[in-house]
């Protein structure tokens, strides 16, 4: 009785964490004993060198916050020297969080392409698409380039018709989503991104991309994958649970999760 107790106890633990709810899976070891997976790594890269939006140490503040439940870790850098293979190579994503403008030398570009070509990812939040408009394979990653938004005010209501709710961004979300942001349009949209959002340009006025006006997407791109979520201008947006959920679904295709 006591042998049959004592190789029974490890698989019994098991199934109590599994029925408990437990998120992390556990790995088997030879004596029978479990560890943790390894904790993914996110660099954020914050740099500008045009409009600074003051949401950026609110976005980092939460990115942090949501790897702490999801099992990752976030580093920030606005440092275009941390963009070498070397370094690189110690992140599961890389996250441009409201860049702006030129932020990377051509040493730099050549690490990031390269780190995409080996199977990297890439995560655009807001003003990502505001940024290295000279550098065209990164607005192909990105998936578009700023067009100018609404202004006076910029920050304004519209609806978002959420067009495919099978994405971790999006399943949380209901058919319709009204929320408060600066609404970006969009050139030289990479027309092989798969649009999960569209904006609904009768619900605002400022739009100039007409019934196609995409405002999230994912792809896979040069051997890597990237998403983009173009919300994420204000600091309340960061607080929005239904925003944090997209945020993390975003992350969550980006991990390969």
């Amino acid at each position: 009785m006591k042998f049959i107790i004592k190789t029974a106890l490890p698989f019994l633990c098991v199934l109590f964490l599994t029925n408990c709810g437990e998120s992390k899976k556990l790995v088997s070891t030879k004596n029978n004993k479990s560890i943790e997976p390894s904790i993914d790594k996110i660099l954020v890269f914050t740099k500008t060198n045009g409009y600074r939006h003051k949401s950026i140490e609110k976005g980092v503040q939460t990115l942090k916050e949501l790897g702490a439940s999801n099992a990752f870790v976030v580093t920030q850098t606005e440092d275009s020297l941390d963009f070498n293979t070397a370094n690189l190579k110690n992140y599961k994503t890389v996250v441009f969080l409201n860049t702006t403008m030129d932020v990377l030398g051509t040493e730099q570009e050549n690490s990031f392409k390269k780190y995409i070509n080996d199977g990297g990812s890439f995560m655009g939040i807001h003003a990502a698409c505001d940024t290295e408009y000279e550098w065209q394979w990164y607005g192909k990653l990105v998936g578009a380039y700023f067009n100018g938004h609404p202004n006076n005010p910029n920050v304004r209501e519209a609806l978002i018709n959420v067009v495919n709710k099978k994405h971790a961004a999006t399943k949380h979300l209901n058919d319709t989503w009204k929320r408060a942001d600066e609404w970006y349009n969009y050139k030289e949209i990479n027309p092989d991104v798969k649009v999960i959002m569209k904006l609904n340009e009768n619900s605002y006025e400022g739009g100039t991309n007409g019934e196609n006006h995409p405002i999230a997407w994912y792809h896979e791109f040069d051997g890597g994958r990237a998403f983009y979520t173009g919300g994420g201008h204000t600091k309340e947006s960061f607080d929005e649970p239904d925003f944090r959920k997209h945020l993390i679904g975003g992350l969550f295709y980006c991990l390969g999760r």
